[in-house]
């Protein structure tokens, strides 16, 4: 395989695309109504869209290109695609001059520094695909409104729904910024696919692509002084990262509360600064309601919101625990439908604020802690070790499963080890600035055992940490009223107690005898540190923190 002449015949083939007459140029209103067309009017006055593929197809996913960016581990269809890669491409850019197609033009973020401009085409021969577009233009930024950056590298992204289903496949050229979504429908294909590839030039340029959410809170300290705090939220698909974000945690008190930054990729600067990515956010609707989630709730239910495979039933009733069609029912909110609770789009440098505090949020459900303070070296750790659990999002055979993935990142290209000691350096340099916490939306005391036919039969729930006793949690964090201690089993600080919450019934020995904490504590163990030792190049100090 020649890559560079793959990599320039993908160049031309994309560079011509945009000025051929079967490309069609269309403004964000005719989008709109061309998009709605095709969708569901809810009881919401907005629409819901219905999509043929209702996940990411993350184990058809392959990246081109230098040795530096190419998957090292590949899954059976992962080489399949590779092995016919030039036929397929052939086949693709022969495509390019039969289907009608539309083009878009948006900018991500808005900031001095760094902002890709992002073109997406997208092939309407099956007419309802137009909403992808639509979509995209509620995501990103207007090339006229806010900032662009000094460095805004053009970023290209291809959709063919109606490729083959069997050969449906998702083709990343990092280093040329282009990719193809070939024989998928699902919207979160074009939100990653740019993000995936804006996150692999900002570390070309010095800065670390997160998926995580971004927040500021504003508390009243134990010393009655008002605090101005950044935080960074990371974690995989449906563990709390976007709930947490967008929660307000009871900061009521006179200039109290908190600003939304972004709910899922910033660009983070050695200076502390976490640069923004997008207008519209992508939530899961799975289980949203008023009571736990206002904020997120409120925002989509306004008319200006768009819904993704939620169900709505013949009179536009929206039912968003109805998991018929999928457990991963999406929605794009507006930043705007946040109202007070909006903030600028980028967080800002740590000289601006009184600190930065880093949560890095896992779901686990039989001995982690609910919430552990951390030190520079066990966070740079818990970074790499990414745990959590599968989602519908990623994975639905998968979900439930236990799953490791860096820095609770699924996108990321290239050397993982250096993402790691990426985050150390700064962690290290910053100490006394920066706080680290590693928080367990999960929870504890199950107890799962398999079956002669390899089927896991659940022995003992799990008791769930609640979202309002994680929003407590947060909200004791910030205000620094927590008084640590080491617990026994991991070496870790956590609460002697906090405000508002009940931390003495996740206690272990209510779920397990001492030889269970054991065996299960070992067993964790034991996996973190093999995992730890996989990366090449990753410093000693963060293998050997756990």
């Amino acid at each position: 395989m020649d890559i560079l002449s793959i990599q320039n015949a993908i160049e031309n083939a994309v560079k011509t695309l945009c000025n051929q007459d079967n490309v069609y140029h269309k403004d964000p209103k005719t989008l709109r109504k061309m998009a709605e067309e095709f969708g569901i009017k809810t009881e919401f006055g907005n629409y819901n869209f219905v999509s043929s593929v209702k996940n990411r197809s993350a184990d058809l996913t392959v990246y081109i290109g230098s040795e530096k960016v190419m998957q090292k581990e590949l899954n059976e269809n992962q080489k399949r695609i590779l092995s016919n890669i030039e036929k397929t491409l052939a086949d693709v850019h022969e495509y390019f001059k039969k289907a009608p197609f539309v083009c878009v033009k948006r900018r991500m973020g808005s900031n001095p520094y760094f902002t890709p401009i992002c073109t997406l085409f997208v092939s309407v021969h099956k007419k309802d695909a137009v909403r992808l577009a639509y979509m995209v233009c509620e995501t990103l930024f207007d090339l006229k409104e806010g900032q662009t950056g000094e460095v805004k590298p053009n970023l290209y992204l291809v959709y063919i729904p109606e490729w083959q289903e069997k050969d449906r496949q998702i083709i990343v050229f990092p280093e040329i910024g282009i990719t193809y979504v070939l024989g998928s429908d699902y919207y979160g294909e074009a939100k990653k696919g740019f993000l995936r590839m804006a996150m692999w030039y900002a570390k070309q340029n010095d800065m670390l692509g997160l998926h995580a959410g971004a927040k500021i809170l504003k508390v009243r300290d134990v010393n009655g002084k008002i605090k101005k705090y950044g935080m960074i939220i990371f974690g995989l698909t449906a563990t709390g990262k976007t709930t947490h974000t967008c929660h307000d945690h009871g900061l009521k008190e006179k200039e109290e509360g908190i600003e939304i930054i972004q709910d899922d990729v910033v660009f983070l600067r050695k200076d502390g600064a976490a640069l923004g990515s997008e207008k519209g956010f992508y939530v899961k609707t799975e289980g949203l309601n008023p009571k736990t989630q206002p904020l997120l709730y409120n925002a989509i239910i306004k008319t200006d919101s768009i819904l993704e495979n939620v169900m709505v039933d013949y009179k536009g009733k929206v039912d968003f625990s109805d998991q018929t069609l999928t457990g991963n029912g999406r929605g794009i909110i507006q930043r705007t439908s946040l109202g007070k609770y909006m903030g600028d789009v980028n967080l800002p440098s740590l000289s601006e604020l009184d600190g930065l505090i880093f949560a890095f949020i896992t779901r686990r459900n039989t001995v982690v802690p609910i919430v552990s303070k951390l030190t520079s070296e066990q966070a740079a750790a818990f970074f790499m070790l990414g745990e959590s659990v599968e989602s519908t999002g990623g994975d639905p055979k998968r979900a439930g499963e236990s799953v490791r993935e860096v820095g609770t990142n699924p996108f990321i290209i290239g050397d993982y080890a250096q993402e790691g000691n990426w985050i150390y350096d700064f962690l290290k340099i910053n100490e006394g600035r920066t706080q680290c916490y590693l928080l367990n939306t999960g929870g504890v005391g199950e107890i799962v055992e398999k079956d002669e036919k390899g089927n896991k039969i659940v022995k003992q729930k799990v008791l769930r940490v609640e979202i309002e006793e994680m929003a407590n949690i947060i909200k004791s964090i910030v205000k620094g009223d927590i008084e640590w201690i080491k617990e026994p089993n991991f070496g870790l600080l956590v609460p002697k107690s906090i405000k508002g919450v009940d931390m003495k019934k996740f206690d272990l020995e209510k779920f397990y005898t001492k030889d269970q904490v054991k065996t299960l504590v070992n067993q964790l163990k034991k996996e973190r540190v093999e995992w730890l030792k996989r990366f090449e190049g990753l410093k000693k100090e963060i293998i050997n923190a756990l």
